[in-house]
């Protein structure tokens, strides 16, 4: 079988370098998407954002706090700063992977029905390129959180125009990845929810495939991905925008 050849991360990072953005309409937010060495100030900002959301949801157990801090397992971090400079969500990509035991979701379905079918996907998957989406949050506002997680939900198709692959991996509780799969994501319905990270939780997987998640996009969803793609930039082509910090990143 012939593989088609992607880019893994380390071969190219001068995108990641520029910091390349975007302004969202829809939350009024600009998205940034970084590496933790590049953006620092807006690494801190994303995870103390983390740290408290999953705090509040009871699941603080969940978030690697020494790894976080450190940034260096997370190829890039999108951010959602709004107008006033403020991060209001994110999520990060771990990978691109060389070994199935580097996804994150092997813990997750470790000792579960599952887990050797979602050790066999990874190892599948791992030629043509796997990352993995983690530590996604957003504000507590309601009404701003729905608008925020559909501008999320499109990350994993720009990871993967970034990093150089194929494939996405999440996992989430099935309540949330419904909302993420609307950028074409596909649900892994063969294998069993996981009780992750504590029983109160039905934890699910997903993939995101480069070559056909606009087969499964809602049609918003896909029309609002290519409309990101035309508007992202590097910050150098902003005058008035700064490359380090929240404050870099504010718009109006």
């Amino acid at each position: 079988m012939t593989f088609p050849q992607f880019a893994f991360a380390d071969d190219d990072t001068s995108r990641l370098d520029a910091s390349p953005h975007y302004w969202d309409p829809a939350t009024e937010c600009t998205i940034v998407y970084a590496r933790p060495s590049v953006e620092r100030e807006l690494w801190a900002d994303y995870i103390d954002g983390a740290f408290h959301s999953y705090q509040q949801h009871g699941i603080g157990t969940a978030i690697d706090v020494g790894a976080l801090r450190r940034g260096d397992d997370t190829a890039l971090f999108a951010a959602c700063v709004n107008r006033a400079g403020r991060v209001v969500g994110g999520l990060r990509a771990k990978g691109p992977y060389k070994s199935v035991e580097e996804c994150h979701a092997i813990e997750e379905w470790a000792g579960q029905p599952g887990e050797s079918a979602v050790r066999k996907m990874v190892a599948d998957r791992l030629p043509f390129g796997v990352a993995e989406m983690k530590t996604a949050w957003v504000t507590d506002d309601v009404e701003e959180s729905r608008r925020l997680t559909n501008a999320i939900a499109r990350t994993p198709l720009h990871a993967m125009d970034l990093l150089g692959i194929q494939f996405i991996v999440a996992t989430a509780a099935s309540y949330v990845l419904k909302r993420w799969l609307s950028s074409g994501g596909v649900l892994a319905t063969k294998i069993p929810a996981t009780p992750y990270p504590d029983v109160r939780y039905q934890t699910r997987l997903a993939w995101w495939d480069r070559l056909t998640f606009a087969n499964h996009a809602h049609p918003r969803q896909l029309a609002a991905f290519l409309a990101d793609q035309r508007g992202m930039m590097p910050p150098a082509a902003d005058a008035d925008e700064l490359a380090v910090g929240a404050g870099a990143w504010q718009r109006g």
